[in-house]
């Protein structure tokens, strides 16, 4: 039998807790067992043997990290190249026959545990519990590493577990359903604007039964594990050795003096073997995809862009738009079947990710597409072939590379809710592009009935391209890179949440928080945020918990941005009033920097949502503006009846406008030519319908073009001034 809790008592308000577990080789049969009690008998309870610990009397902070290693450990026996002929003797003291060989054990190593999911929802609420709480918006269920509060709190979505009283009895419990190998702690205190709340210190406790409990100790001592300085800093406490069982308990021993008892957590453990888990099987993901799963550094983006380009040499162009703050590049990626060339009539599309540099998720799923859309051309899939050949694709992975690279010197685990959020100068790329909306909303106001409001391709406010303008080397870079492809149709990556956004993203009044500000194509947009929603693993998972304090499964996955929260400048609205590119953001994961070992999960829940939304460029009309010898028309303008947003041609005169299936009138016109009009019929199959339009010069625009090619003052005049002129020269 174990003995008491040991000397340190953390056991407040437990009870008298026994173990009463005996050990499997000599203890007394205990009546009753579950088969994770079982399991704990037949193991060394909770410890692995003593030689696998590390020292308890070396502080945690100074003890060595032993790291697995990517590269393979060479067998036991292998023979090992050395020139030091005192060290080629075995353990049993005789020496091998070849001199220059020696053998040697491998290192024993401490297996480093993922998180077990409180953050990314795959422990749900109801493996949740607490000893007391203040209100339900702060229960157990709250108790989730990076959950934030809402701007403001109330009884349903607070920002951490915060116990009823301050007192040496409270407990936060994590129950695992299945025996788990648990190996630390990760701690932030309360999210709030209004509080601050955080433990300093707690210990652990462990059960297999959630009856009987004992501590995590240092030697012979209770463990006592020092917490937060602060409410958002992440805490990580490793274990001296790894510990086996099912329930976990956190006991705060001492806390923030004006604040309360408040914790959030994760912790990192390695699930057992357990063939017989219904509940594991039940939720495991598994992908049959042969891609490289894991974080990638900036040196490592580009090695594996280069090793994609490599492999499919004929559809791949690497290219940099310019550079960070820093001197990073930004590199991106064009899939098509002719890179580097416009083809004529074919769209343009692209995917962007990293604004954000602590969002991570968008970098690596544009980098593991790349991956697989060269492998599945190259195998002949057909969907595949279809999309590279009829599309030209841009990837940019990695919009803030200097914000990634902060946040991935930290860690996944470490890195919080904002480290590496802003550039390195500071700034918030998704609020940093010009706010073409209040320009276009001033204009129309001061517009009267002799002058109509330009809708489209609006210019960029003389003040954001000064020298002195607070627009981050990245912003521009994008900027230019917008301007100099004529896209079709985008999607901004972000993660922290699983919804996506469509414009406007700001309200059009701003006294207004969040407003729904719809644009002239709202039901286009609609349709473009459904089809990722849609087809996203969780999205519309109306039975999925809300990640932090929004439920957007009940809007099928999807909101207008100025009805989320109001935002401006971002890179969407920017987009569609500026370009001809109707953009969209993606919210891809309740994590906004997830380990990697989520990476697998992340591909399968948004590998669908990716190639659907890539495929709606392929859905309204398109075609070309000529003249009447055949000769592309550059930025003439096409508008449909009815909806108040135009677009313009590209420099060979083709275009593409997304609409949604119906029948629409569509205009084509340019200066010096006639307009012309037609009506254009969008099914409901894929695919784009064409609608050609031949504009005819006008009158005045060929007398312009003959008396400048031969030198003359072009008819500018007023028709009265005209007749005056040539009055005089008859007298003359």
């Amino acid at each position: 039998m174990f003995p008491l809790l040991a000397r340190g008592y953390c056991v407040a308000a437990l009870g008298l807790c026994l173990v009463i577990f005996s050990d499997g080789a000599r203890g007394e049969p205990v009546e009753e067992h579950d088969y994770y009690l079982q399991e704990i008998i037949d193991r060394d309870p909770y410890y692995y043997p003593e030689e696998r610990r590390r020292n308890p009397q070396v502080p945690l902070e100074r003890q060595p990290k032993v790291k697995a290693k990517k590269e393979k450990e060479k067998a036991v026996g292998a023979p090992v190249k050395n020139g030091n002929k005192k060290a080629e003797k075995k353990s049993n003291g005789k020496t091998p026959n070849n001199s220059q060989e020696t053998y040697r054990m491998p290192e024993e190593k401490i297996e480093e545990c993922p998180p077990l999911g409180l953050e990314t929802l795959r422990i749900d609420d109801f493996q949740l519990h607490a000893s007391t709480v203040q209100r339900y918006g702060l229960g157990a269920h709250r108790g989730r590493l990076n959950i934030q509060a809402g701007i403001y709190e109330d009884d349903f979505y607070d920002g951490a577990w915060c116990a009823g009283r301050n007192d040496y009895s409270q407990w936060f419990e994590v129950d695992a359903r299945r025996l788990t190998k648990f190996t630390g702690v990760i701690t932030q205190g309360r999210n709030s604007l209004w509080s601050s709340d955080w433990v300093t210190s707690y210990c652990v406790l462990l059960s297999n039964d959630s009856y009987s409990w004992v501590t995590v100790k240092n030697g012979s001592d209770d463990m006592i594990f020092k917490a937060n300085q602060e409410k958002e800093i992440p805490v990580l406490n490793e274990f001296p050795s790894p510990v086996i069982a099912r329930y976990v308990r956190i006991n705060p021993r001492s806390w923030y003096s004006e604040g309360d008892i408040c914790m959030r957590v994760e912790l990192l453990g390695c699930p057992m073997p357990d063939p017989n888990n219904y509940y594991h099987r039940r939720n495991e993901v598994t992908t049959t995809d042969d891609l490289d799963f894991r974080h990638h550094s900036y040196k490592e983006m580009r090695q594996l862009m280069k090793i994609v380009n490599e492999q499919c040499p004929n559809i791949t162009r690497i290219y940099n738009i310019g550079k960070s703050y820093q001197g990073l590049k930004l590199y991106a990626i064009e899939i098509s079947d002719n890179p580097g060339q416009h083809e004529i009539g074919e769209p343009e599309f692209h995917y962007s990710s990293g604004a954000h540099g602590n969002e991570v998720v968008g970098r690596e799923l544009l980098l593991l597409l790349m991956q697989f859309m060269c492998q599945e051309y190259l195998a002949g899939n057909p969907r595949i072939k279809h999309l590279v050949e009829e599309t030209r694709i841009h990837f940019l992975p990695s919009v803030n590379p200097d914000g990634y690279e902060k946040a991935y010197e930290v860690g996944s685990e470490l890195v919080g809710w904002s480290l590496g959020r802003w550039t390195h100068d500071g700034i918030d790329i998704n609020r940093n592009f010009p706010d073409l909306n209040s320009v276009l909303w001033e204009g129309e106001e001061r517009r009267n009935m002799y002058r109509k409001m330009k809708n489209h391709h609006l210019p960029i406010p003389e003040w954001y391209l000064s020298a002195n303008a607070t627009v981050a080397a990245e912003t521009r870079a994008v900027i230019a890179w917008m301007e100099k492809f004529p896209f079709v149709l985008g999607g901004n990556i972000h993660g922290g949440e699983l919804v996506v956004t469509y414009p406007f993203d700001m309200t059009r009044f701003s006294s207004k928080v969040h407003e729904y500000s719809a644009t002239p194509d709202d039901h286009v947009f609609r349709w473009l945020a459904f089809s990722y929603a849609s087809t996203h693993r969780l999205m519309t998972d109306a039975n999925r918990r809300v990640c932090h304090t929004d439920d957007f499964a009940k809007e099928d996955g999807t909101i207008n941005g100025a009805s989320w929260h109001t935002v401006a400048g971002s890179m969407n609205d920017f987009s569609y009033l500026h370009t001809n590119c109707f953009e969209i953001s993606m919210y891809v994961g309740c994590d906004k920097f997830p380990h990697e070992s989520e990476l697998p999960d992340q591909w399968e829940n948004n590998r669908e949502s990716l190639l659907v939304f890539m495929e709606q460029v392929h859905r309204g009309i398109k075609g070309l503006v000529q003249d009447k010898q055949g000769r592309g028309i550059p930025n003439a303008v096409i508008s449909v009846e009815g909806i108040n947003h135009d677009v313009i041609t590209a420099i060979d005169g083709d275009y593409w406008r997304l609409l949604n299936p119906g029948e629409y009138k569509v205009t084509a016109k340019a200066e010096g030519y006639s307009s012309a009009t037609r009506n254009c019929e969008v099914g409901y199959d894929m695919g784009a319908t064409q609608c050609h339009f031949v504009l005819a010069r006008t009158n005045l625009s060929r007398i312009k073009e003959i008396m400048e090619k031969f030198g003359k003052q072009p008819i500018n005049l007023s028709l009265k001034r005209f007749r005056r002129v040539r009055h005089r020269r008859r007298q003359l």
